[in-house]
């Protein structure tokens, strides 16, 4: 099946992108990795009228630090991320984590905005992003506003984004140097989405003692305060966190999430 016509723009600014998607007479939509949309347009999951690549748009391609935070452009790729050309705030966490994003060919081209934007729950970056405390910036034509990323994932495939809008950049604040995390995921085999996501974040110095559940059929699940740290991560404890979400019915999804969510607490505690 190959997918429907369409037109294609390559705006050079943003401000020329979001009037391109502002557009009310066609069906719009903005691409840059297209690691997510290009097979959904070739199963016609997307049929979109207009294209327009985000790509060539200099400012979301930029990686700076502005005092406490990282500020990362929305077309930054994964591959980028994981070679550390850029003031790493967050002591390893994103280098470390882009490289177990799928296969290096994936890497090269998918971008760090439009994996927030596209939000597979199992997603590397939608959990661990939520681990960090970190905000998303989103461009519009009315201006700009700033989104936690527990307030920007919805749901499934579900974001804040509204029609017009796109993500513009990822604002990451800094770890102290006591800072201590891990990551953990359950796939079948590696480039694999996870089905169990674990990440953990304790950074005595900013009081945060952070887990995040994540590839729960819905969005990261947060678990704030010491509750699962020293043994506290049981079955029965996950399943309390976990009301709600498909897991919590399943035994072997509970399971698989406990153990995903342990091992990343091993990490941290070791």
């Amino acid at each position: 099946m190959k997918a429907v016509d369409f037109d294609y723009a390559q705006p050079a600014t943003l401000d020329a992108a979001l009037e391109l998607l502002a557009r009310e007479d066609v069906m719009v939509r903005p691409v840059a990795g297209s690691q997510s949309l290009g097979p959904m347009l070739n199963l016609r999951l997307a049929q979109p009228e207009l294209l327009v690549d985000i790509t060539r748009i200099a400012e979301l391609r930029t990686i700076r630090r502005e005092g406490d935070r990282l500020v990362i452009g929305a077309c930054v790729t994964h591959a980028r991320l994981e070679d550390g050309d850029y003031p790493d705030v967050t002591r390893g966490v994103l280098p470390s984590v882009a490289a177990v994003i799928a296969y290096r060919a994936v890497r090269n081209r998918g971008t760090i905005g439009g994996s927030l934007a596209h939000a597979d729950p199992a997603a590397d970056w939608v959990n661990v992003l939520t681990a960090l405390g970190a905000d998303v910036v989103i461009a519009g034509r009315s201006g700009r506003r700033s989104v936690p990323m527990t307030d920007f994932i919805l749901g499934v495939f579900e974001t804040a984004l509204q029609p017009g809008e796109i993500v513009a950049e990822i604002h990451v604040p800094a770890l102290s140097d006591r800072a201590r995390w891990g990551y953990y995921k359950v796939c079948r085999k590696t480039g694999e989405f996870s089905h169990a996501t674990g990440a953990v974040l304790i950074d005595p110095a900013r009081g945060v003692q952070r887990c995040v559940a994540g590839a729960t059929s819905g969005k990261p699940v947060v678990i704030d305060g010491p509750a699962l740290f020293e043994g506290g991560c049981t079955e029965a404890a996950m399943a309390a966190h976990l009301a709600g979400s498909p897991a919590a019915d399943d035994p072997i999804a509970l399971r698989t999430h406990t153990v995903a969510l342990k091992r990343a607490i091993a990490q941290v505690m070791s």
